[in-house]
């Protein structure tokens, strides 16, 4: 990671990256202008339940304070957490604001607790994605983020790890022009020139077959997905609900905790991501602009002023 030293001021604001910052704007653009046009917009994302999930906050009685207090009034600790989080049980769905898509929960277990996309990968998310497509209404378009395995290119382009002979044959096969003896910082400059063009995702391309079009969030931008907001709720219910730490029992708690989100608990969803958050995002990019314009403003004016 590069540095760079810098005087501190009053004036100093830390921002997104300009990338990040130029995704998300271009993202709440597209959304609003697909939404204006009629497009059916629907949420995908997956999650993960662990099979001893318990909620991260309980209530407290605070009068009792002692052993002898519990065994007079009746009262117990309750079942003892696990001391592991145990299997973990990965979950993927899509809906909108009429409702999870039916037929398209994808359930499976995972013997470990790690990252649950490293469970993950394109080629079981592409077969199960093909499924889902058909059953999404004409021109639909489906939000979702950028993880690696929704992210498998249509083909692998050259990068720095390529090497040369690599890169040149990647060259011929577009019909792109270079000059023999290039060097190979010199082809990768011509491949990134022309890189746009031949970095498809694979999810778009099975998309726009099917006449629908994939909407990538920004990363770290979660909170524009509207099924983050049911996930919670599902996993709360399953929280509440289980009374073992037993993955069968988190299987069917799960699926009883899908059915019983309705169309109108979506809908809440929906209108909290539009009305809400991404409303705080337009204003406060807006916000960051002025106040960028401000700051470069008076820098120069200080700079003009001191070289005088």
């Amino acid at each position: 990671m590069n540095f760079i030293y810098v005087r501190r001021t009053r004036d100093s604001m830390l921002i997104d990256r300009d990338d990040i910052f130029l995704w998300r704007w271009r993202y709440l653009r597209t959304i609003k202008r697909l939404r204006d046009e009629g497009r059916p917009i629907y949420y995908l994302d997956e999650t993960w339940v662990n099979a001893g999930h318990t909620r991260s906050y309980v209530w407290v009685d605070d009068t009792i304070n002692s052993s002898k207090r519990v065994f007079l009034s009746g009262l117990s600790t309750g079942s003892k957490s696990p001391s592991g989080k145990g299997k973990r049980l990965i979950i993927a769905h899509i809906g909108s604001k009429a409702g999870f898509v039916e037929g398209c929960l994808w359930t499976f277990e995972s013997k470990k607790s790690g990252d649950y996309h490293e469970k993950m990968c394109a080629e079981t998310f592409e077969r199960w994605f093909q499924d889902v497509l058909p059953r999404l209404q004409e021109s639909a378009v489906i939000v979702l983020d950028n993880a690696p395995y929704q992210s498998r290119r249509k083909e692998k382009v050259p990068n720095a790890n390529s090497n040369k002979h690599e890169i040149s044959e990647w060259l011929k096969s577009k019909n792109i022009d270079f000059e023999d003896g290039m060097l190979k910082k010199e082809l990768l400059d011509i491949v990134k020139n022309h890189r746009t063009a031949h970095n498809e995702y694979a999810i778009d391309e099975m998309a726009n077959n099917a006449g629908k079009t994939v909407l990538i969030i920004p990363p770290c931008h979660c909170e524009l997905n509207t099924i983050a907001l049911v996930w919670a709720r599902i996993k709360g219910y399953v929280a509440a609900k289980r009374k073992t730490y037993k993955m069968p029992e988190v299987k069917v708690l799960l699926e009883e905790a899908v059915r019983t989100v309705t169309a109108e608990d979506w809908n809440k969803c929906v209108l909290y991501v539009v009305e809400k958050v991404e409303t705080q995002m337009w204003k406060l990019d807006c916000i960051i602009e002025e106040r960028e314009e401000w700051f470069v403003i008076n820098l120069n004016e200080n700079s003009s002023s001191y070289t005088e």
